[in-house]
């Protein structure tokens, strides 16, 4: 009986230490692990688009997986190009009407300063005066060529990744020659990736919808720079609710400062927030379903741990990261009551037996 409750204390004991390095891990090692993660989902996203291109039927012709491939990494290249020259052309354009947002501000300030009773509004003029403008660019400047050198590493590892691809199954084979322990690894292995490439896939799916929708919604109305919000909110779907709150509000804030009349940003506000609720709460967990079989609350909790340990890249990565550890979790006896408390319904996935 002592032996039983000792074995247990020490697989306890040692779950806790390796959970505690891996932490330690990633927080010491998040200079190499973020590219390392950012170029792991771009791969996802690659194989997920070369295999919607693949099961598109051309009547009873299926375009073959190498030239799917290709088309997936050609429509990714042409994504980037766009997006790049679209944030080109709106940081051009927003230096022509920033006077006239710098007065809109001025209106809004003056207009709740009376509301709010105050004698005297702030000094619009006197704020922007305490910024350093320079001080400003140069940070931009360093954190925009610090980015610009990280996806430089992105696209390597992508690369090395769409090369090495085709030869895993044999390293597999070769690292495991024993069947029955060579078939639980290609068995982990392949529910990962299932359950990622089916989250990537849906994901840009409902956000790109979303993208689209908002877009629409903004060109109607008037605002600014649609199409560049319309990425955005593209962009911050991928953040679970936090980013689309903030799909919601950065737009909605740029009407109320375009225009005299509130009516814009309310519909901003409402269009918007509508097409959020929709796609995000009634489209988006039917198209899922229980395939990621993750707790509301975890996503949240992941949500602010991953953030912290890697910041910005971490919120977007949340996600997939947390299916990754339920299902690694899961795979071992030990560590298995983690995965089902982490899991959305208590089922967790039974392994192959030994």
């Amino acid at each position: 009986m002592r032996e039983g409750v000792s074995s247990k204390a020490i697989a306890f004991a040692s779950t806790i230490l390796i959970l505690a390095l891996t932490f330690v891990l990633l927080i010491e090692g998040r200079d190499l692990l973020i590219p390392i993660a950012v170029s792991v989902m771009i791969w996802y996203l690659i194989n997920a688009l070369a295999r919607g291109f693949h099961l598109i039927p051309i009547g009873s012709y299926r375009i073959p997986i190498s030239l799917s491939m290709a088309l997936a990494i050609a429509t990714l290249i042409i994504g980037l190009t766009i997006i790049a020259e679209l944030i080109s052309d709106n940081i051009g354009q927003v230096s022509l009407v920033a006077n006239t947002y710098q007065a809109n501000i001025e209106i809004l300030i003056s207009k709740a300063s009376t509301i709010l009773g105050l004698n005297k509004p702030p000094d619009i003029a006197a704020i922007f005066e305490q910024i350093d403008l320079r001080s400003l660019a140069t940070r931009f400047l360093s954190a925009t060529a610090s980015f610009a050198g990280s996806f430089g590493i992105v696209l390597i590892y992508v690369l090395f990744l769409l090369f090495e691809q085709k030869g895993f199954q044999k390293k597999l084979s070769a690292l495991f020659p024993e069947e029955k322990r060579r078939n639980e690894v290609q068995d982990l292995l392949n529910r990962m990736q299932k359950q990622i490439q089916t989250y990537v896939a849906i994901k840009t799916f409902t956000s790109l919808l979303t993208g689209i929708i908002s877009y629409a919604i903004l060109k109607i109305v008037g605002v600014d720079f649609a199409e560049f919000w319309g990425f955005i909110i593209f962009l911050l779907n991928y953040i679970p609710t936090v980013g689309s709150l903030l799909g919601v509000i950065f737009p909605a804030m740029l009407a109320l400062i375009q225009f005299s009349s509130p009516v814009p940003f309310f519909i901003v506000l409402g269009g918007i927030g509508l097409i959020q609720f929709v796609i995000g709460n009634i489209l988006e967990p039917r198209l899922t379903g229980s395939s990621l079989n993750i707790s509301p609350l975890v996503v949240i909790l992941s949500l602010a741990l991953w953030g912290s340990i890697w910041g910005i890249v971490g919120m977007f990565l949340c996600v997939p990261l947390t299916v990754i550890a339920v299902i690694v979790l899961s795979y071992f006896e030990p560590t298995r009551p983690i995965a089902i408390l982490l899991s959305g319904n208590g089922k967790i996935e039974p392994r192959l037996s030994r």
